[in-house]
């Protein structure tokens, strides 16, 4: 049930959609094993086992923001490790400044970590980090103020209403 609908609400109207045009929900696993009869007394029974199931669901969010948040002040944030590192960067950005292409540069840089530790970044890679660079020095306050406008929100998001 928890994945046929977001809410109890849902769920009830999505299955009265259903027996409405002629077809019958059949839970095959679940506390509600069977068919669903809108009119009978499994009604209150589905009902009950819906509101259940979206209180789980839930659960399941609430837990899961706080596991991102606890690691996030570990300083943890997700995703795939960096293929780019500060170090790395700097070389690239050193080594440019003497006159050195990128595709030169590149067979001298290693990933630290990950899948593809040992190997060279791509050429895309390197781009990439270097317009990100060059973004973040053009717009200094642009990236602060954009965590902290993000912080803001996930705050507001996880606030009781």
């Amino acid at each position: 049930m928890k994945r046929l609908g977001r809410d109890a609400a849902e769920l009830t109207a999505l299955a009265d959609h259903l027996t409405a045009h002629g077809l019958v929900l059949e839970m095959l696993a679940g506390p509600l094993p069977g068919m669903y009869d809108p009119s009978g007394p499994e009604r209150l029974l589905f009902g009950f086992f819906a509101a259940m199931a979206e209180t789980e669901r839930e659960n399941l969010r609430e837990a899961t923001l706080e596991g991102l948040d606890t690691a996030a002040r570990k300083g943890n944030h997700g995703g795939r490790p960096p293929v780019i590192t500060d170090d790395m960067l700097h070389t690239v950005l050193r080594r440019r400044a003497n006159g050195e292409t990128v595709e030169d540069i590149r067979p001298d840089l290693l990933i630290p970590t990950g899948r593809r530790k040992g190997q060279s970044p791509s050429l895309s890679s390197i781009y990439r980090a270097l317009a990100e660079y060059e973004k973040a020095r053009a717009y200094p306050g642009a990236v602060e103020t954009a965590h902290t406008d993000f912080a803001a929100l996930q705050q507001r998001d996880r606030s009781p209403k």
